[in-house]
């Protein structure tokens, strides 16, 4: 199969579906997606069109607050550097598998900051220290 340039909404949701297939099918993390937060993928997954639309093609598609829900899933299942890898992981074997281009490239840059900078907060949130206990 070739691979095409992330440069269209239509390509953008074929990532976003893509991805989330195989977050679905995951063992480690699927779970936390369909049982611990009960993503309603009708609702989540036009979400993460317009948030990657916004980023890819900075159209402003996306107005929210991406952190919280991730914030509240963690009250239940605490969100550790393992779940944020496998995500990573899959986000990033989903853009080889079907995609090339520069912005590609800038995606999984950006991908990896998302990942690195909430494990990082998540972390912290987690570490019952910052609390003065």
């Amino acid at each position: 199969m070739s691979k095409r340039a992330l440069d269209s909404p239509e390509a953008i949701r074929f990532l976003v579906d893509s991805f989330y297939e195989k977050v679905q099918a995951d063992d480690f993390i699927g779970p936390i997606f369909t049982d611990v937060a009960h993503v309603d993928w009708a609702k989540h997954l036009p979400k993460m069109y317009a948030f990657w639309e916004n980023i890819i093609l900075g159209n402003n598609a996306y107005q929210g607050h991406p952190f919280r829900p991730h914030l509240l899933v963690n009250q239940q299942h605490t969100l550790t550097l393992d779940h944020f890898e496998r995500w990573l992981k899959l986000f990033s074997e989903t853009l080889s598998d079907h995609f090339e281009g520069t912005n590609a490239d800038l995606v999984r840059q950006r991908a990896t900051q998302i990942a690195l900078v909430w494990n990082h907060k998540f972390e912290y949130i987690n570490n019952d220290s910052y609390m003065g206990s």
